[in-house]
């Protein structure tokens, strides 16, 4: 049964929310720890010898499952407080064979990163995770793992649950034919035993949070004009750390998006990272001429952070294609949506890795626009979108058990002429818990 609230505020029951137009968003907020940098804090602070404190890191369904399959491989996680945790490293030689199937829900970060970790235990395990999951592709880190000596077995196609046979591994200089910072990580990890050096090499830059936690934990990394260089010749030994983890711009960049949306936005969002591998979307915003300052930059923990402030105003349309890509390859459904508010046409390009997501974002971003009258042309790699255009509500659109499409078609719910209905929103909470409450609060 959907509740109504008095002023308006998104309503939602556990499977749906109801968004209603908004002409004003005004407010300071924060949002959650960075995902990407939560997942890798568990995984490599596990494999460090010592203790190790996480500060900030993001309470989602993603890096829970992350969070659980460690504590399966034997370690010690204990949560001190919301968002801290001390983890009790073992050493590289120090995760267990686990008792069970390890189940990744739907990160496919937790499965593509801890597939290269497992290829090189000395012991059996297999990796599994919801339907979504089970229908995205691992082929793209079980084949250079198998180069790498990894014993491996999949499904047809590579799809999960994987099996796999942990073994010695040797190192290789791998060309990813697309920048993927998930596959560069897996082999990363993978080639932290091997004994020897491991190099990936990128066709363009894609998200280094990797790189930087393994040199902070004193990891030997080469890094130049897009070659990674890991040298294992020598053991390394990974030192504990004390990390304070930013707030995700992933997450940011749908409560911007949503003040831009509005006639009267205006919104502070504090202790940002902008990590130059993923802050395409502020990129993407100044050419559109977003009102945007980025104040206070400071480092946290090796990551640069900012608070960002954006007001509503008129906005153009941009073409997006080639190395910005992968810096906000997580945004351009919300770009999308903005776009359905900028002067003339919007034109992304190179972006066919969102087929390959939680869902098919490209077609979905599209259909489910198209829905609200939007008139979105889909591409074999990217989206044009003419506006401005007003967007017709009435209508309950999909998620796809996508987070990134529940988050955008929220966005869309606040400038539409009427309430939209998003079907199954619970999938929000894969990275953005309480997001439905800051839009609420704002």
């Amino acid at each position: 049964m959907k509740e109504k609230t008095a002023d308006n505020s998104p309503s939602r029951s556990p499977e749906q929310a109801v968004i209603s137009p908004r002409q004003q968003l005004q407010g300071t907020v924060s949002v959650p720890g960075d995902k990407s940098i939560s997942h890798r804090s568990l995984m490599l602070s596990s494999l460090a010898a010592g203790t190790s404190t996480i500060t900030g890191l993001l309470e989602a369904d993603d890096c829970l499952s992350t969070l659980a399959i460690m504590r399966q491989l034997g370690i010690k996680i204990t949560r001190a407080d919301t968002g801290r945790y001390l983890v009790e490293g073992r050493g590289l030689q120090g995760l267990q064979e686990p008792e069970d199937v390890l189940d990744c829900g739907n990160s496919g970060t937790t499965m593509r990163l801890l597939t290269g970790l497992l290829a090189a235990q000395d012991f059996y395990s297999v990796l599994t995770g919801d339907s979504s999951l089970r229908s995205r592709p691992m082929a793209r880190v079980t084949e250079p793992l198998s180069e790498m000596g990894a014993r491996i077995w999949s499904r047809q196609q590579g799809l999960a649950p994987l099996s796999i046979h942990g073994t010695s591994l040797s190192g290789i200089t791998f060309h990813q034919p697309v920048a993927s910072a998930q596959v560069k990580s897996c082999l990363l990890l993978a080639g932290l035993y091997t004994g020897e050096k491991t190099t990936v090499v990128e066709p363009a830059p894609s998200r280094d949070h990797t790189e930087r936690m393994l040199q902070a934990a004193g990891v030997p990394l080469e890094i130049e004009d897009g070659v990674i260089t890991l040298d294992a010749s020598a053991p390394p030994r990974l030192k504990p750390y004390n990390l304070t983890v930013p707030g995700d711009i992933s997450s940011a960049s749908f409560l911007l998006a949503a003040a831009l949306m509005v006639s009267k936005g205006q919104l502070t969002i504090e202790n940002v990272g902008i990590n130059p591998t993923r802050s395409g979307i502020l990129t993407a915003l100044d050419k559109m001429g977003a009102r945007l300052d980025i104040k206070n930059k400071r480092e946290i923990s090796g990551e640069p952070v900012a608070d960002l402030e954006i007001t509503s105003g008129p906005l153009q349309a941009i073409e997006l294609s080639g190395d910005i890509i992968p810096s906000l390859i997580d945004e351009i459904p919300v770009l999308a949506v903005l776009a359905t508010r900028a002067e003339g046409t919007t034109v992304i390009s190179d972006a066919e890795e969102l087929r390959v997501k939680e869902t098919d974002r490209l077609a979905a971003t599209a259909r489910e626009l198209n829905r609200l009258g939007a008139g979105v042309k889909e591409k074999e790699d990217g989206l044009e979108i003419t506006g401005p255009v007003s967007l017709a509500g009435g209508e309950t659109v999909k998620s796809y058990h996508d987070h990134r499409i529940a988050m955008a078609m929220a966005v869309a719910g606040l400038a539409a002429d009427r309430e939209i209905t998003i079907d199954n929103s619970k999938v929000i909470s894969v990275s953005f818990p309480g997001f439905l409450d800051i839009l609420a609060e704002l």
